[in-house]
Formats: C-alpha cells, sequence, structure tokens
C-alpha cells in the first residue's frame, strides 16, 4: 500500500517563487479564452507560467479548476487573475490550486498589503483554512505544513497607475509582494497618454518601477503584445515577461493563413 505521505502536494507546485527569487528571468503568457484546451496547448509549448485571466478573460470561477486541471498536467506553473483582490476571490482561486494571484489595479501600499494578506493562511495572513482544498493538498497536507504552503505563492502586484508608480517602493517592499506587473494599455491610460508606449514619461514611469522592484530585490513583469519589445524591455530590467494570449495567437494565426491564401 503506498504511502501517503510521500506523495507530492496536490496541486504539485514547482515554486516559480524560489525562480524569481534566484534572479531568474521568466516568460509566460495570458489565457483569456477559457478554454482548458487553449490552456493546455499554451502550457505545453513551454512557457514557465500562464496566468488565467479572470478579469478580463471569458472564464468565469466555476469554470477555473478545469483550466487549472489542463496546465497542472504540463511542468507550467498555473497563476490566475481574479476580478478583484477582494478576501473571498483571492482565496477561492488558492484553494482550487492556483500557485499565484495577480491583484488588479492597485494603487496604493496599503491595497497590496491587505492583498498579499489574503494570500496566506494565519499567522502569516487572513486567508481561511481549509486542509481539504485541491489548494493546500486535498487533506495530503498536515498543519504543519501551513507556512510552507505560505511561501510558495507568488503575489503579483499590478501597477496600473500614476499613485501606484508613485508608490511603487513602498509596494516593493512589503512582504509577499514577488512581482509588480505593468499593465501598459491601463497605464497609459490612466497617464492620458492611450497606446503611446515611446512617450517620455510612459518610459520614465517604467523605469522608476524596476528601480523600485530592483531595490527591493523584487521583479518587474510587463505584458507585451509585441515580440519585438521584447529586447528593450529586457535592458531595461524587466525579467517576469508575459508574450501575448492565448486569443491572439489564435486571432494572428488566423490572419496570418488568410492573408497568405488572398495574398
Amino acid at each position: 500500500m503506498t504511502d501517503s505521505t510521500a506523495l507530492p502536494p496536490v496541486p504539485r507546485f514547482t515554486n516559480l517563487r524560489a525562480r524569481l527569487q534566484a534572479g531568474e528571468t521568466l516568460f509566460g503568457t495570458f489565457l483569456g479564452l477559457g478554454s482548458p484546451t487553449a490552456a493546455e496547448i499554451c502550457a505545453r509549448a513551454g512557457f514557465d507560467w500562464v496566468i488565467i485571466d479572470l478579469e478580463h478573460g471569458a472564464a468565469s470561477e466555476s469554470e477555473l479548476l478545469a483550466n487549472l486541471h489542463a496546465v497542472a498536467s504540463t511542468p507550467t506553473t498555473a497563476l490566475v487573475r481574479p476580478r478583484s483582490g477582494d478576501r473571498l476571490r483571492i482565496g477561492r482561486v488558492l484553494d482550487l490550486g492556483a500557485h499565484g494571484v495577480m491583484v488588479p489595479r492597485v494603487d496604493l501600499p496599503e491595497q497590496a498589503a491587505e492583498a498579499v494578506s489574503f494570500m496566506r493562511y494565519p499567522p502569516d495572513g487572513a486567508r481561511g483554512l481549509a486542509l481539504s482544498t485541491r489548494g493546500a493538498g486535498l487533506g495530503e497536507r498536515s498543519h504543519t505544513d501551513v507556512r510552507a504552503i505560505n511561501q510558495q505563492i507568488v503575489g503579483i502586484i499590478q501597477v496600473e497607475s500614476p499613485s501606484a508608480v508613485e508608490r511603487a517602493s513602498e509596494i516593493a517592499a512589503i512582504d509577499g509582494v514577488d512581482v509588480l506587473f505593468i499593465g501598459p494599455t491601463d497605464l497609459t491610460h490612466s497617464m492620458g497618454i492611450p497606446g503611446r508606449f515611446d512617450d517620455a514619461r510612459y518610459l520614465a514611469a517604467l523605469e522608476q518601477v524596476v528601480k523600485a522592484a530592483d531595490g527591493a530585490g523584487k521583479a518587474t513583469g510587463i505584458l507585451l503584445r509585441d515580440s519585438h519589445a521584447l529586447p528593450r524591455h529586457l535592458d531595461l530590467g524587466f525579467r517576469f515577461i508575459g508574450l501575448g494570449s492565448d486569443g491572439a495567437f489564435v486571432a494572428d494565426g488566423a490572419r496570418a493563413v488568410l492573408a497568405l491564401a488572398r495574398g
């Protein structure tokens, strides 16, 4: 009979947080189609991480588990962006087995600290504790494992406003904030320069956030829809980089095939 204590935790954590703390540059993509098959295809492509997007994507919380199972069949780490940074929203995606959470639209350090507290069980945070959940091992882990579970969760805070840029150093200094993640579209619109990604003011904001994250020993992330922009952002110091999305891959592929056929 198999000794259940020897089984790996469910889900099998790849400890992306340790890789971040070691200074690795990690590449991922966003999953917005809500399709477990698309999620598995993207994960099998070899990305370090994927983010299942419940804020803007097609999937709902009721469809999240199937997408997490699909990604779990690969070595890729499954992260989730919930609809908001509320305690129950964050706790729910972690209970279902997300390895980390991207919290959208955080403007102040106090908001970031609160969101991070929702990612951790007491005494480190305010996450509701139930060892029967998938995120806690489906009953295969004990109360003594709780602190270890806390230390594996990746905390990603989105920087999408001038306020967040201004307070980036304070946000980065918070224990449990692992990545400051720029939302280029939201940030440029918030700054009054919508879509102007070459504007000097936007580029200065990027440099300010990278400097803040580096100063705290944290990573800076960004979503790039154009892979040609990758070298410039690597030079700026970004090392948690999202490259497109499942929906963009489908749209780009379909347009390319049709253009070739008609050309």
